[in-house]
């Protein structure tokens, strides 16, 4: 007569040390068990660990007697619960469902922050899989410089409305001033390979236009249409025509002393050793100029650089640019162009901007995430980063800080 099996959840918690996984499995390796799943976590020396076994019938007793023995001698806790084979089967289905990556970041997060989106999560029918911080142990001295903080947490199911929960997200983030990423926890997720960058005022916190113009002595004329053009109430090529015009008679040398002096953003010198560290080809796809764009194309050993090239005659600026203007439409086309010379799928591409220009490439990107962006554009974006430095995009990644070497730490 074949022995009745029996599924068993034990759940252990206490103080962790060396070896303690290792004295109860062997408990279990006396005996004919099989373990159909495990999973430990270690906070702050404090372990939890939980092993479902199914086990034949005559052995239970056996298994349990020893466990609670070890237990004790180890001074940790222990708890059983019997597993029927319906909820298990159940469990098993689950593994179907979608698995989706929901990031939380900010330069410092609450108890009000993680109750707010955890009670998203659970409206939408979602269940909490695991729970990871991607960034090191916050310091006291909240003032401290570089400090940050993300949760990542995985979800399985599929969300009742995306739509509603994307805007209750999008609302979260503006009124705590957090930020969230809400991804498809995929192959591709996992396997980014190409990164976009636009440029001003995401690279380096300054528009070159503007900075051209003030020189010229129409700076006003120019930031008014350069604010119109990125909050999308104008054609891009259109106030790209007519601001360059503006710039007719501006000296040459003008363009070498405000590149040596560009204000580059928060993060941006982490964030580019890292994914040149790892591997990722980096592209600089921008409305603004070559001449920057090549500066810090070199800086950074950047892969590509796109931009407008201005025309320019006996060192002087004409007013008028060499080439085919590098608008929103023309960045998703040039995404799409180098991720094919790369071989690299549209879902492994990354693209990150402010302005509504950018909205074409972060649309095309597997992964879109604009940057301090213009509220048209964080209304319409899947991801923003708002709160911290542009580095912020390694935790979108995936990327924990305890898996980074001492440079690319902050």
């Amino acid at each position: 007569m074949e022995s009745k099996r029996e599924l068993i959840l034990i759940a252990i918690s206490g103080v962790d040390r060396p070896g303690l996984t290792a004295s109860i499995t062997e408990i279990l390796s006396q005996y004919d068990v099989t373990i159909l799943d495990i999973g430990q976590a270690d906070i702050h020396s404090q372990l939890s660990l939980g092993i479902l076994f199914m086990s034949h019938e005559e052995d239970s007793g056996n298994i349990m007697k020893e466990l609670l023995f070890k237990a004790t001698s180890l001074g940790i806790q222990i708890r059983f619960t019997p597993v029927s084979e319906e909820e298990y089967s159940h469990w098993v289905n689950m593994q179907g469902k979608n698995r989706y990556i929901l990031t939380l970041l900010g330069r410092k997060l609450s108890a009000n922050h993680i109750a707010a989106v955890t009670r998203i999560i659970a409206n939408q029918g979602l269940n909490i899989d695991s729970i990871k911080c991607l960034t090191g142990r916050m310091p006291l001295d909240e003032k401290k410089a570089g400090v940050r903080s993300c949760i990542e947490f995985s979800v399985r199911g599929n969300p009742l409305n995306r739509e509603e929960m994307q805007s209750h997200l999008m609302h979260l983030s503006s009124e705590m001033g957090v930020d969230f990423s809400y991804q498809l926890d995929n192959m591709y997720r996992r396997m980014r390979r190409l990164i976009c960058f636009d440029m001003d005022s995401t690279l380096i916190q300054t528009e070159c236009i503007d900075e051209l113009a003030q020189r010229a002595g129409v700076g006003d004329k120019v930031k008014a249409i350069t604010d119109r053009a990125m909050r999308g109430e104008i054609d891009f090529k259109e106030s790209f025509a007519e601001r360059v015009s503006l710039l007719k008679g501006l000296d040459e040398n003008v363009m070498q002393d405000i590149a040596e002096h560009l204000p580059i953003t928060e993060g941006v010198d982490r964030l580019m050793f890292v994914l040149k560290h790892y591997g990722y080809k980096i592209a600089i796809l921008s409305g603004g100029f070559t001449y920057f764009g090549n500066y810090l194309k070199q800086k950074y050993n950047i892969d590509y650089m796109y931009a407008n090239e201005l025309e320019i005659v006996n060192g002087k600026l004409t007013g008028r640019y060499i080439g085919e203007i590098v608008d929103g439409h023309r960045k998703a086309e040039l995404l799409k162009l180098i991720a094919q010379v790369e071989n690299v799928d549209i879902a492994q591409t990354i693209a990150v901007g402010d302005g509504a220009n950018d909205l074409p490439m972060l649309s095309a990107a597997g992964l879109g995430i604009a940057f301090h962006a213009k509220p048209k554009v964080v209304a319409n974006a899947r991801q923003s980063i708002n709160s911290i430095g542009l580095d912020g995009v390694l935790y979108f990644l995936g990327f924990k800080d305890s898996y980074l070497d001492e440079k690319g730490k902050l």
